[in-house]
């Protein structure tokens, strides 16, 4: 098969959605598949190194969320002489703004079959971006227009197909869930990241992998963060951070008022695997209240290298938990959070099971999973073509 992966985030500077989208275009060719990935630009030299065809478009960064540029691919010329060479089977779209809608229009013109996979709450996003309820809810009623125009929906869990359903989509929805991308880990990374970031041997690590972003309730994790320096001082730990986003002077902030920005460490956004999946072995915990969330890629990573999570019973990265046996699952106050936290630190032995159960049961190579990926497009081309 030719696939084409339309994506409004990609390398070298990805979110969530750019991540999926990059570890199928690179597992794809792995299983005799042609892709090509259209998306905007962010840098430009050699792209050699990878297994697919980068097609970016000319973008423009905003400068309040760094993780993302902006462009119109119908209106740059070499995009559309490049991707007017390629006789694709099928469109994949991972976003229903501007790569979705430049996706819906190669389909359109080819008369293939297009995927839309639903990964993100957006009603929250023009919610918190304009502030007005009703510009969010006239924002979902396009995100609901723009699905109905695909040949397939896809969502990366139950829950989420739940939150598409709720926002007014009718059709049916086919959950396809993500993978894990399993690092090894390195002498290299596990000394780069000891150097960068150094805590004290004994000292817990709590980690969170994100954008440093409110929707991501990074409030309660520092609220819950701030009841444990305060009520139990003899416990001391480190709240590792490490990501960026429009938030973190304000997060910054409220760390310096709640009496722990000694304790929390804001790594900036890494590029390097290496020191990334160190940071990941190396902390005892990995925490992830957000209720934002469809599909828990970071609480998959920390699972690949022993490390378990808590996150919020009912959310999306709960999915899959089991309280006690595979993770750790909290309400989402910071009092239950900090009881959590504090509970599983209390037992190392306990923890370092539960790290390993995590290990054994939650993450899924992104390699198999493809496959399914894979089934999925041949069975939807079977059915397109009937």
């Amino acid at each position: 098969m030719k696939i084409i992966e339309f994506s409004d985030s990609f390398i070298p500077i990805m979110d969530g959605v750019g991540n999926v989208v990059y570890q199928y275009a690179m597992n794809l060719p792995a299983k005799g598949h042609e892709c090509y990935v259209v998306a905007p630009m962010t840098d430009t030299g050699f792209r050699g190194k990878y297994p697919f065809e980068l097609i970016d478009y000319m973008g423009v960064q905003l400068s309040a969320m760094k993780s993302y540029t902006v462009g119109v691919p119908t209106l740059d010329a070499h995009c559309q002489a490049r991707l007017a060479m390629i006789d694709a089977d099928i469109v994949h779209v991972h976003s229903p703004f501007v790569a979705g809608q430049a996706g819906l229009l190669y389909a359109t013109k080819h008369d293939v079959p297009i995927v839309g996979t639903f990964h993100s709450k957006y009603y929250d996003d023009f919610l918190q971006l304009t502030g007005i309820e009703l510009l969010a809810e006239v924002g979902t009623k396009y995100v609901v227009d723009f699905y109905n125009r695909c040949t397939e929906v896809w969502a990366v869990s139950e829950s989420s197909a739940g939150t598409l359903a709720d926002y007014g989509y009718k059709g049916q929805i086919k959950v396809m869930p993500n993978g894990t991308d399993i690092h090894p880990l390195t002498k290299t990374g596990i000394q780069a990241a000891e150097e960068r970031f150094p805590v004290p041997a004994g000292i817990p690590i709590l980690l969170y992998v994100g954008q440093i972003n409110w929707k991501k309730n990074l409030r309660c994790t520092l609220e819950a963060c701030g009841l444990l320096a305060k009520e139990h001082p003899d416990r001391d730990f480190r709240l590792m951070m490490a990501g960026q986003g429009p938030h973190e002077e304000e997060i910054k902030k409220l760390a310096e008022d709640l009496g722990i920005a000694d304790k929390v460490i804001f790594t900036g956004h890494l590029t390097d695997h290496d020191v990334l999946n160190a940071l990941y072995a190396r902390a005892s915990l990995f925490l992830f209240p957000s209720l934002y969330d469809t599909s828990g890629l970071v609480t998959r990573e920390a699972a690949a290298v022993g490390t378990p999570s808590i996150v919020v019973k009912g959310s999306s990265a709960a999915e899959g938990m089991i309280q006690g046996e595979n993770g750790f699952l909290c309400e989402n106050t910071p009092e239950d959070l900090a009881a959590t936290i504090l509970d599983a630190l209390s037992d190392p032995d306990r923890l370092e099971r539960i790290g390993q159960k995590a290990k054994e049961t939650i993450p899924i190579p992104w390699s198999r999973l493809v496959d399914d990926v894979a089934h999925g497009y041949e069975d939807l081309l079977r059915r397109y073509h009937l």
